[in-house]
């Protein structure tokens, strides 16, 4: 069993946590805001009908957005609450329960490797720091030959950029390019923020 996750520990310790999450991001896509950024890009390194994985997909804004694009889209969150508003919000992905920790889609009998990985909105930061080395590994092992992986999240989280590069190289991920944005911006030194474009090593 895989330590609880930083998120699950926020929403035991607040059982409205979800809810506010939920309805925040849905306020967001009533005022017309742009909720896309992250999916136009991963949008930009696939083929058509790729098959996208969203971990840690929360409401499923991201999935929900390539799916529209017209690929085929898996989605895990370990919270319930957020895979049901997906399900609601977002309908056609698979949106699944599940600790990316602990992650095995071909045992559920989705066999089928993946294009690409996403995982936006500091989800590796949400995650018990004892699992983010397997988390990485998890998601290499769902990585189709020549996929990509796709991972965001900010400095002064817990998780410095530092350590994130080492487990993934533990994990045979290397990194095919490196931003400080959703937009394309290059990561410096002094970057606030990472976009890691990880390959296959």
């Amino acid at each position: 069993m895989a330590e609880q996750s930083i998120w699950m520990q926020k929403v035991t310790a607040d059982p409205g946590h979800s809810t506010w999450y939920i309805e925040r991001f849905r306020s967001m896509a009533r005022a017309g805001e742009d909720l896309a950024g992250e999916a136009r890009l991963v949008d930009a390194m696939v083929p058509r009908h790729a098959r996208i994985l969203d971990a840690g997909c929360g409401p499923g804004r991201v999935g929900g957005a390539l799916a529209d694009a017209g690929h085929d889209v898996v989605g895990v969150d370990v919270d319930p609450k957020l895979i049901e508003a997906a399900e609601h919000d977002h309908p056609g992905p698979l949106w699944i329960v599940g600790d990316l920790a602990e992650l095995d889609l071909p045992a559920q009998g989705i066999t089928a490797p993946f294009d690409a990985i996403v995982c936006v909105g500091h989800v590796m930061t949400f995650l018990a720091p004892s699992t983010r080395g397997e988390v990485l590994k998890r998601l290499r092992a769902h990585l189709a030959p020549g996929g990509r992986a796709a991972i965001g999240f900010g400095a002064g989280r817990g998780y410095e950029f530092s350590e994130f590069f080492e487990d993934a190289a533990a994990a045979a991920l290397e990194p095919d390019l490196l931003l400080s944005t959703w937009d394309l911006r290059p990561f410096t030194d002094d970057s606030s923020f990472l976009v890691a474009l990880l390959r296959p090593a």
